[in-house]
């Protein structure tokens, strides 16, 4: 296919495209129906830039339309609860599974991030990783068609576990969903703060395209907006290595090649990869010989080794996939970053080892427990020396001080004996 008649189709693509029929309002009852007769579109990961087949084939529920809650909660979560974020990361491993929806969750998380703008300071005017995404407007973005797939995968998760924003969420199943493809361990932070109201959400126009006239100028222009830079530009069009497209829904690629005809999920589409649920380095290997007609490379693919400046990290990465993971790693963690308010301001890590709470009754001996006079006398003497609830002493102090007491007690009964 001539570029131009692709770059028509693509155009026929975008007018044409249905997609699902949605009604969200704020976070006190939000519901949304499809028909399942409307065209699912969704999408590999971006910068794909085109709406991609989804993973897994939706059927009819009664033969008729399909309803399900988007939030039951009340209200939205004020921000994340650790632990139920943990649990949600293990329940988003189990979805990854079942459903094979590596690549829409790593599109959903990036493209809640990308609306980002470094030269607004205002939150949340400045755009972000703000779970702005959950709202009807913005999921209307024709650079979103589809990503309400993805929301109603995570919802169930959502409406579990309460005390979870959504911006941390799609951020968690992004990271959580390149790990299980194979990819680098992510240094995610979390305590994103959630936008509240559709009002909220970002103009459309924020995301790249696939297409573009002069991709290498345009990539920039969006990432650099960004706050990104060359390096993080490439390193994270690496993800294509995930997912494929098809060109009923997004113009691109071909209807099935020998990789997609059977699947996994709906068979059909044309990945960037031969293995196209495996996160490795093949993306930039495969373009670099482009000897493969049956996978895809968009003009922002191409770019990649035709502009000096793209070219040299590349080139890096087609060699070394330790080197490839490392700036990937670092590249996708700043994007999941971009433009959130944090609680607290620092954030914090799932990964961050708690420090045990003080428990007075645990370093009593014996069958009786400390009296409640014992017990503050004995906490008062641990925070003199430095130590709290929080905060262990760095030797072994709190023995001493038992020892202290204990002898004091011993030299007391004598006495009144």
């Amino acid at each position: 296919m001539s570029s131009a008649a692709v770059t028509s189709a693509a155009a026929s693509s975008a007018a044409t495209r249905i997609l699902p029929s949605i009604s969200i309002s704020n976070c006190s009852s939000r519901r949304f129906c499809y028909s399942s007769r409307t065209s699912l579109a969704t999408t590999a990961v971006w910068p794909s830039f085109p709406r991609l087949l989804p993973l897994k084939r939706w059927g009819r529920v009664g033969g008729g339309k399909v309803s399900y809650s988007v939030a039951s909660s009340p209200k939205c979560a004020a921000a994340s609860d650790i632990e139920q974020l943990r649990s949600a990361r293990e329940d988003v491993k189990e979805l990854l599974k079942t459903t094979f929806c590596h690549p829409i969750l790593v599109r959903l998380g990036w493209h809640d991030a990308g609306t980002y703008n470094k030269n607004i300071e205002e939150w949340p005017q400045r755009g972000g990783a703000n779970g702005s995404l959950r709202f009807e407007i913005e999921l209307k973005h024709a650079a979103n068609a589809g990503l309400v797939n993805a929301l109603k995968l995570l919802q169930p998760i959502k409406d579990k576990y309460t005390n979870v924003t959504y911006a941390d969420l799609f951020q968690l199943a992004s990271a959580t969903a390149i790990e299980e493809a194979g990819g680098p361990k992510i240094p995610m932070k979390y305590g994103r703060v959630d936008v509240s109201e559709a009002e909220q959400c970002p103009e459309e126009g924020r995301l790249p395209d696939a297409g573009p006239p002069s991709p290498a100028a345009h990539l920039r222009d969006v990432f650099y907006r960004m706050g990104l830079n060359d390096k993080e530009i490439v390193a994270l069009s690496g993800a294509h290595t995930l997912g494929r497209s098809r060109p009923e829904r997004s113009g691109w690629g071909k209807a099935e090649t020998k990789y997609t005809k059977d699947g996994p999920g709906a068979p059909g589409g044309q990945s960037w990869t031969v293995q196209w649920l495996k996160f490795d380095n093949s993306y930039f290997k495969d373009i670099k010989e482009r000897i493969n007609e049956d996978l895809l490379v968009l003009p922002t693919d191409a770019v990649l080794f035709e502009d000096p400046s793209f070219k040299e990290y590349a080139e890096k990465y087609a060699e070394s996939l330790d080197a490839f993971f490392k700036d990937y790693a670092e590249a996708h963690a700043k994007l999941s970053n971009l433009g959130a308010k944090y609680v607290p301001s620092e954030g914090f890590s799932l990964d961050e080892v708690q420090p045990e709470k003080f428990v007075a009754a645990k370093y009593s001996s014996g069958k009786r427990e400390l009296s409640d006079s014992m017990k503050q006398k004995i906490r008062a003497e641990y925070e003199a020396l430095g130590g709290s609830p929080d905060k262990p002493l760095s030797s072994n102090y709190f023995l001493n001080i038992i020892i202290v007491v204990a002898a004091l007690a011993y030299v007391t009964s004598l006495v009144m004996n």
